[in-house]
């Protein structure tokens, strides 16, 4: 294969530059290198772990999971009672939508299992904040919302002029994780709990919940 040298614009010797090897095929060897990005200082479950007690979200931190298409972790408190009568009835997670559908509509009242977890809070872990807010948003809009990134991303430009208008409009709050691990709250988004209306949605998300907390108590 034929290598050819790329010198800079205005001959061998106007920049201190290195020149770069490019392959035929290869355009993006002549351009400029991306920044990259960078790597998160532990793994998933123990920054979410971590960003759950600094938030102040009690309850069982759940591993992560697939959400309405999107990667988050949960954290959710199983509620006793509604556990207890739900075991007594033989009534367990029902994971199928389209069953769960139907347990909002008016003629079903008093006639489907109660929900058996509440639902703290939703975390979104990733190098990047468009990738983490990607995640965390939609679950905004029903409960609290934050995302953790690592602690570099938040000195960008990037950040500051397109991450931080963005969380605040959704209320997602911002953690940000040094190179040691330890967590910093950057935004302090919604951070309460409010009961939420139950729709299609919301009793099929706490469904699949459910079902992943008692998974990971047994």
């Amino acid at each position: 294969m034929e290598l050819t040298a790329v010198i800079p614009e205005g001959g061998p010797g106007v920049s201190s530059t290195p020149a770069r090897i490019a392959t035929p095929g290869n355009e993006r060897a002549s351009s400029a290198t991306a920044v990259p990005v960078p790597e998160l200082p532990g793994s998933v479950e123990e920054l979410a772990a971590a960003a759950a007690i600094r938030l102040g979200w009690h309850g069982v931190v759940l591993p992560e999971m697939v959400l309405m298409g999107r990667k988050v972790v949960v954290v959710a408190d199983l509620l006793p009672d509604a556990h207890a009568e739900r075991v007594c009835v033989g009534a367990g997670p029902e994971a199928d939508r389209t069953t769960v559908s139907t347990w909002v509509w008016p003629e079903m009242e008093g006639r489907v299992p109660p929900a058996a977890v509440k639902i703290m809070g939703v975390l979104a872990v990733a190098r990047h904040w468009r990738t983490a807010l990607a995640s965390a948003v939609p679950f905004a809009r029903y409960g609290n919302a934050a995302v953790v990134l690592p602690s570099s991303v938040a000195f960008t430009h990037d950040y500051l002029t397109n991450c931080l208008p963005r969380v605040r409009r959704y209320g997602v709050s911002v953690l940000v994780a040094d190179d040691e691990a330890d967590l910093s709250i950057d935004v302090s988004g919604r951070n309460e709990y409010v009961p939420v209306e139950d729709t299609a949605t919301t009793r099929w998300v706490n469904e699949l919940v459910y079902e992943r907390v008692l998974a990971t108590a047994s």
